[in-house]
């Protein structure tokens, strides 16, 4: 491991200890993309064991808890067996407690498409060797006449997060592992409808346990961030929930990372990423993600604004009516400056960054302006 690995991991050990010692029980974090949230979760878990004599104190969601599933295609008979098999793992002792009738129940704010079964190991406590997909056809439907399908990556993500909802409900795992909950980004994937639901579940998890446990929420989704943050700090429940909340950015410079506390208004958390983008610019050090910092710009205004395109630059004084992808409006080819192995773009490439970025500045604080004073928070049902 280089140096500057060796900086960083030591970074994020440091700041695992540092959420683990915030005297509060909900923690939000906001990352971008590589800050390390996903290592900090497993730092996190190596700490909290080290301090419970080796043993897990928590239970967690992240990026290896969907490394769990993988497709089996059933390529030798055309898919007509195609599943989702789950690896073996120590959640497998578990399975047998968990209710399929509770994922269901949390499957239903999706409106999924399909139904499910699932198939266990030969040894049912040995628990669930696979899931397989099927669309819905009625509640007597005749299942030897049904055909296994594959859903979709957004599906599969929304289906291994409704069963780990339901795993969390399982008192023999989660009552032993009482400590703490890690969630980390169960958004990747998912279109703005089921952000929104799998916030409302995720507000859902910390009203029934901030009181008894410490739950840790990361993302690099600004979006959900906003969400819950707004959820948390001004929607009708926010008095229950002022004095246990913490909120922190996730910064990297490459060489460390620090947690940086976030109290101020989140939707003004568009400031932090043009501020730097305009030190990238100033200092001529622009490289790759820098593109993908400015795309995520306009993409989560257009996004929060109901719009298909953000312009770069206009000089109507009203706002358009847009149709158009934000990815296209920007007009960089996106697969030539991911693809090639530079980390550093051209100076030609430079020029077109800066030049767009100052032009489209306006626009972006424009229509974070409307976003605050007009644009009505999210309210949850139910």
């Amino acid at each position: 491991m280089s140096g500057s690995a060796d900086a960083v991991q030591h970074s994020l050990s440091q700041l695992a200890t540092q959420i683990a010692d915030v005297p509060k029980s909900i923690v939000l974090v906001f990352a971008f993309n590589g800050t390390g949230k996903t290592r900090l979760s497993m730092e996190y878990k190596d700490l909290t064991k080290s301090r419970n004599k080796g043993e897990h104190s928590g239970v967690y969601y992240n990026a290896y808890s969907e490394d769990l599933f993988h497709w089996d295609n059933d390529d030798e008979n055309d898919g007509a067996d195609i599943r989702l098999v789950v690896r073996r793992s120590s959640l497998n002792t578990y399975h047998a407690n968990l209710d399929d009738a509770v994922l269901r129940e949390k499957l239903a704010a999706y409106r999924p498409k399909y139904d499910f079964r699932f198939h266990y190991q030969s040894d049912t406590s040995e628990g669930i060797e696979s899931v397989q997909f099927f669309l819905k056809n009625g509640s007597d439907a005749d299942y030897s006449k049904e055909v296994a399908i594959k859903i979709s990556r957004g599906e599969e993500q929304v289906f291994i997060w409704c069963f780990f909802l339901a795993l969390f409900e399982v008192q023999s795992w989660t009552g032993k592992q009482s400590s703490h909950f890690f969630i980390d980004d169960p958004v990747s994937s998912l279109d703005d409808h089921n952000i929104f639901v799998t916030a409302s579940s995720v507000m859902d998890l910390i009203e029934n346990h901030f009181r008894q446990r410490k739950i840790i929420i990361t993302t690099h989704h600004i979006g959900f961030f906003s969400i819950l943050w707004d959820w948390l700090k001004k929607g009708e429940k926010s008095e229950s929930y002022k004095k246990q909340i913490q909120t922190f950015v996730l910064k990297s410079d490459g060489e460390t990372c620090k947690l940086v506390p976030q109290d101020k208004e989140v939707f003004l958390f568009h400031l932090h990423l043009l501020r730097t983008l305009q030190l990238a610019v100033d200092q001529n050090q622009l490289f790759a993600f820098h593109f993908a910092l400015l795309r995520q710009v306009l993409e989560n205004v257009s996004s929060f604004l109901g719009v298909g395109e953000f312009p770069l630059s206009s000089n109507r004084s009203d706002f358009p009516i847009l149709t158009k992808s934000p990815a296209s409006s920007t007009r960089f080819p996106t697969r030539q400056f991911f693809a090639t192995k530079r980390k550093k773009w051209f100076p030609t490439t430079n020029d077109c960054f800066a030049t767009s970025f100052h032009v489209s500045k306006p626009n972006i604080n424009l229509y974070f302006t409307r976003l605050i004073h007009d644009r009505p928070r999210p309210k949850r049902t139910g």
